[in-house]
């Protein structure tokens, strides 16, 4: 088939009415921009048009023919022509814009105002939007609109953003394109910014995330723009060693939970099974019924139908109940004790890693909490670092407190088991976490959330008072809480894969843009709960987070087994936290700083010094931060990005890729998963996850640390090679690196490959 032919073949498309002109015009852009290359790539093309010459054969519908062409273009997806999952993009936009069309004009919308009216009125726009801009505003932002930018999305990713992201009526029809999905959450995002220069906000935020520099958190996407705009990702609850206030801290990851919130509850304050209530002995029940309840309530309370609640419960390692909370989501054992639907983690001090490095034939120590406050008159977990060791050896002294004393070995066997058999618990170093806290002056670090890399102070909401009122003949009862730390967790993520991260200026605009775009959302957040707007504006935190880190190594020709990898990742992400500072100093100038600066090692410099910043530009930029301030207390979290990633076509957070191409079969359609521009240049950097040399991805956590105040969500592949002894040295040697919190040990008989060279 020569281009002749092609264009002979395009000309009989015009007996499909518009909708054929308007396929005619995708496929002359395909013709257009497709680079052949090769002998593939003309065979490819070629099957394409002859896919749809034969459609006139046959009674297909014209929705079946663009069905039917689209799984064409997708099943031509392979590693040696990857580009073609761009192809099935186009295809599948161009059906979804024809549809769209005709809804739209069934309805008699001609512009973005008049659509944006028509969302106000059916419930589906938040009313905000147009109360706070004009027409002229709105008519102005509709130029910003870039349709070529749909070019950008793989087949995956468009498909994944028209499903679950894109504003749709009752009837479940997308009434907005990708692009004026992004364009609304930056009018939303820049809705509070001084008027005359919010338009200018407006253009950035939106070429930010149109350009897939940026993705923001999924709730930001999902509901910025909307009705009920809860916008963050995760909320960390401490919970109090009392009834009243366990029950209320259920009560808030049900209200988290049912606006599509996750929950991190630290379970560490709560008494010990057998301890004392009220001076009788042995009637405590201990964690797990408790936990139990929370399992219970994120199967009940659904978010809005979509998915199950989500949780995850933290404990320390030396607390009384950690046998029993070791096996919550195990498969032997009593069901009675069991929790399959919530996540466990475990807090470690710094001491519990040096034991285990020197010696697995040792005594570890487990006490209760509620023991330990009564005969002590201190929280043993109230403190870190040497004072928590000194505590620690005190308690352990003290006949006063009754001791649950098991080997060491013993302990780390039950952790690893129950890492290996089901992912988890998640790991939290709380001495390197709260020995790096830049916040230490007003508090204490207890836990992590849902995905391990919320790092921020935490706090128990206490009851102050009961009162029954008169107000005008109504009895009224009123209670009284202090707000305590309720941590939210705002996020966004750099594309490292989209943007040029050797580039200094280009990082340092892009990082402004996404810190402040953060910084909005906490002013324009919808919350379920009033302690998390207390923290939240208290704070102003915020974690800037990056997905694309193997499509970054790939794309500058780095192995992610090589000493390169652990050198460009340090310089990378001191690049990043460098921009990100200096962005939130300057709207700290510009807004006010956050309520706790003072005192902080923001403003003292010790922030600066812990870290070893010591260069010139450094030095001049932690003098600018004593002097103007900085907006938010912290700055930087890594999170996982698993469903943003495939919306930017890059990969998920700082993980490796699983595999560099294959089809996934879906309900009358394939999904082609490529790695992010897979070309022979770097077909041998994606490594697969389950191959590589989990201590190379340690220390390059490890080199990242340094840079990030929060944490990492760092996964571990492991194969059925694994012995216990390398599994624990991973972990040891993650404590020794510095890094934060650990995240899923991910488990997996190795796989024999194909020899990818003799099969070519």
């Amino acid at each position: 088939m020569n281009d002749r032919d092609i264009e002979t073949g395009l000309g009989k498309l015009e007996g499909w009415g518009d909708k054929g002109a308007g396929l005619e015009r995708c496929l002359r852009e395909i013709q257009r921009d497709f680079p052949k290359e090769g002998e593939e790539d003309r065979y490819a093309l070629e099957h394409l048009f002859e896919r749809y010459r034969a459609f006139e054969k046959t009674d297909m519908t014209f929705p079946e023919r663009m069905d039917a062409l689209i799984r064409s273009a997708a099943e031509l997806t392979s590693k040696e022509n990857p580009r073609w999952e761009f192809v099935a993009a186009r295809l599948k936009y161009c059906q979804f814009s024809m549809e769209l069309q005709d809804r739209l004009d069934d309805l008699g919308i001609t512009c973005l105002y008049e659509k944006l009216q028509y969302l106000t009125e059916q419930g589906l726009y938040g009313d905000y939007i147009l109360e706070h801009y004009g027409k002229q505003e709105i008519e102005q932002a509709e130029g910003y609109l870039c349709e070529d930018r749909n070019h950008l999305f793989t087949y995956a990713g468009l498909d994944l953003l028209l499903k679950r992201y894109v504003i749709q009526d009752h009837s479940r029809h997308a009434l907005e394109t990708p692009q004026e999905m992004y364009l609304g959450i930056a009018l939303h995002l820049a809705m509070k910014e001084d008027r005359n220069g919010r338009m200018e906000w407006v253009r950035r935020f939106y070429d930010m995330l149109s350009l897939m520099q940026v993705t923001m958190a999924t709730p930001t996407l999902s509901n910025a723009r909307k009705p009920y705009h809860q916008l963050s990702s995760c909320f960390i609850d401490t919970v109090p060693d009392s009834l009243e206030g366990i029950y209320r801290s259920v009560d808030n990851f049900a209200q988290v939970s049912k606006f599509g919130g996750g929950m991190g509850l630290y379970f560490g304050k709560v008494r010990a099974t057998g301890s004392s209530i009220r001076g009788f002995k042995g009637a405590a029940g201990g964690v797990i019924r408790w936990i139990k309840l929370v399992n219970d309530t994120a199967v009940a309370v659904d978010q809005l139908g979509m998915r199950q609640g989500a949780a995850a419960v933290y404990l320390d390692v030396w607390h009384k109940d950690l046998p029993e909370f070791l096996q919550l989501r195990t498969n032997n054992g009593d069901d009675r004790m069991k929790a399959h639907d919530i996540f466990p983690g475990v807090c470690y001090p710094d001491l519990f890693w040096k034991m285990a490095k020197e010696s697995l034939d040792q005594d570890w120590y487990l006490m209760c909490p509620h023991e330990i406050k009564a005969a002590k008159g201190y929280c043993l977990e109230d403190s870190y670092g040497a004072e928590w060791e000194e505590r620690y050896w005190d308690c352990v002294k003290d006949r006063r407190i009754s001791k649950r004393t098991v080997l060491l070995k013993d302990v780390v066997r039950m952790i690893l088991k129950s890492a290996v058999e089901t992912g988890t618990p998640f790991a939290f170093n709380r001495d390197l976490v709260n020995g790096a806290n830049p916040n230490s002056h007003k508090g204490m670090i207890y836990c992590s959330n849902l995905c391990t890399e919320i790092a921020q102070n935490m706090e128990a909401i206490e009851t102050v008072s009961t009162e029954i009122v008169d107000q005008d003949g109504d009895t009224v009862i009123v209670n009284t809480t202090r707000a305590g730390e309720f941590v939210v967790c705002n996020l966004a993520s750099l594309c490292l894969g989209n943007i040029d991260v050797t580039r200094g200026r280009e990082v340092e605009e892009i990082v402004s843009c996404a810190v402040r775009a953060l910084d909005n959302v906490i002013d324009l957040n919808f919350y379920p709960l009033p302690y998390a707007k207390v923290t939240n504006r208290r704070y102003r935190s915020i974690g800037l987070g990056v997905s694309g880190y193997h499509h970054m190594l790939a794309k500058h020709g780095i192995r992610w087994e090589s000493e390169e990898h652990i050198v460009f990742a340090d310089q990378v992400f001191e690049r990043i936290n460098y921009a990100a500072v200096k962005a939130s100093s300057a709207i700290g100038a510009e807004k006010g700083s956050y309520a706790y600066f003072q005192g902080s090692e923001w403003q003292t410099g010790e922030y600066f010094e812990k870290r070893g910043y010591v260069s010139g530009r450094w030095r001049e930029l932690a003098r600018t931060v004593a002097e103007q301030g900085m907006r938010n207390a912290y700055l930087m979290a890594v999170a996982p990005t698993s469903s943003t990633s495939i919306l930017s076509g890059t990969t998920a957070g700082l993980d490796p890729v699983m595999k560099r191409f294959y089809l996934e079969e879906k309900k009358n359609s394939i999904m082609p998963r490529v790695a992010p521009e897979l070309t022979m240049g770097t077909f041998w950097l994606y490594k697969s996850a389950y191959t590589i040399d989990q201590t190379y991805t340690v220390r390059a956590a490890g080199a990242r640390q340094r840079h990030i105040d929060q944490a990492q969500s760092v996964n571990l592949y492991i194969t059925n090679e694994y012995t216990m002894r390398q599994l624990l040295n991973l972990y040891i040697l993650a404590w020794e690196q510095g890094v934060k919190t650990l995240y899923y040990v991910r488990s997996r008989s190795l796989e024999v490959e194909e020899c990818e060279s003799c099969s070519s």
